[in-house]
């Protein structure tokens, strides 16, 4: 599979699903299933909880996780006294999760997994970082885009994208909606000084002015629209350490002092705007651009929704592709 030769160039990669029931552990089994072992050290984790036989939301059956022998995994200890595998426990770390402290094993044996990991973006940054004493060529991460998530798959330096029929079930929206989705994983890094300036604020909206003086807008989330612009004549960079949203968006839509403003977010899963909003805002002289993000290297699609209805496959992998001008594969129909 070509997407496998593109994957192993880079240290890590997260996998996430753009809705539930778009085939996200399906894509993570099978990356597993054909990356070359005998040649590569593989370890996986995951942003929350994976792997559960039935999705607790919409009761249907899910895939479980399969890892093959010799791959290094990361869960909580909860699951990890669940697994279906014989393992070698390697290091359990005092990263405390609602589930235990998260435990860091090789396995012997193939088997099934729960998998539950760090739940913030620290936590998953020393989770990676704990790897290289293992010498670990490729760390595979079960992403998530869920609101409720506090760590972010733009931590990976790579990233697979899953959607589906549980997204949108016509065709022509599935591939707009996702294609939407893409746009932002491919958003700009901001400049380097930018980064250098705002990668220690955890919160708040700040302000760089014309001059290069940054200032604090005493604003604790976009939320919140009452800022504190008094003596700046215009704003070149906003950043927002949380959300962007809608409600933000139109409060600063058409304002002088926002005139050509280039917004700066943590990452593309900070972004809750809507397309139309999204391209006014772009048309109107501004730009949105990232601290932190991952190279898009593909996308996967599940054709099958949770209420039985299938797209076409071969058309929508087509029509999908084309529109966003990558590979788009629907692994149950590859091998």
């Amino acid at each position: 599979m070509p997407f496998i030769e593109e994957l192993i160039k880079y240290k890590s990669c997260s996998i996430v699903g753009l809705e539930k029931n778009t085939g996200k552990t399906v894509s993570l089994n099978y990356v597993l299933s054909h990356l070359p072992l005998d040649r590569m050290r593989i370890a996986v984790s995951s942003i929350g909880i994976d792997g559960e036989t039935t999705d607790q939301v919409t009761k249907t059956a899910k895939p479980e996780i399969t890892l093959q022998k010799g791959t290094y995994f990361g869960t909580s200890e909860k699951h990890y006294l669940q697994r279906r595998l014989v393992s070698e426990l390697v290091d359990v770390s005092d990263e405390n999760t609602s589930l235990g402290r998260i435990v860091t094993a090789k396995a012997l044996s193939t088997g099934k997994i729960l998998l539950s990991g760090p739940s913030s973006n620290l936590g998953l940054r020393r989770w990676m970082s704990s790897m290289d004493r293992f010498n670990i060529d490729l760390i595979i991460i079960d992403g998530a885009l869920s609101r409720m998530s506090l760590a972010s798959p733009a931590t990976s330096e790579s990233m697979i994208l899953a959607t589906g029929a549980a997204y949108s079930a016509n065709i022509t929206n599935l591939v707009q909606k996702t294609a939407y989705v893409v746009d932002m994983v491919n958003l700009d890094l901001t400049s380097e000084d930018n980064r250098l300036r705002f990668n220690d604020i955890h919160n708040g909206i700040w302000a760089v002015d014309d001059n290069d003086v940054l200032h604090d807008l005493k604003v604790t989330s976009s939320l919140s629209t009452k800022m504190n612009t008094e003596g700046i004549e215009h704003i070149k960079t906003l950043f927002m350490s949380g959300a962007l949203t809608d409600s933000f968006m139109e409060h600063i839509r058409g304002k002088k002092i926002f005139k050509e403003t280039e917004i700066v977010v943590t990452d593309f899963t900070k972004i809750f705007v809507t397309p139309l909003l999204y391209k006014a805002f772009l048309r109107g002289g501004g730009k949105i651009s990232v601290l932190m993000k991952s190279k898009l290297i593909a996308v996967t699609v599940n054709p099958t929704a949770p209420n039985g209805m299938v797209l076409d496959s071969d058309r929508l992998c087509k029509t999908m592709s084309e529109a966003i001008g990558l590979p788009v594969y629907d692994l149950k129909k590859c091998d």
